[in-house]
């Protein structure tokens, strides 16, 4: 007999975007009375996971040069 082997990955929703539906579902049923920035603010928090990456990585990347300038 062969052994199947099944890989399956789970892409799921995610914290933040459980938030955002939720958010945006309490702010249309008017259960809160935020301003729609705070109300889509968790749908940015994978841009800016990226953005903080992106800048860690360029410091880094300037701080080598800098170093490897001055010998």
């Amino acid at each position: 007999m062969k052994q199947s082997s099944s890989s399956s990955t789970s892409g799921g929703i995610g914290i933040l975007g459980l938030l955002g539906v939720l958010f945006v579902g309490l702010k249309l049923t008017g259960y809160i009375d935020w301003s729609w920035w705070y109300v889509t603010m968790p749908f940015w928090g994978g841009l800016a996971v990226a953005v903080v990456v992106i800048v860690f990585i360029l410091i880094g990347w300037l701080l080598t040069r800098l170093l490897n300038a001055k010998r």
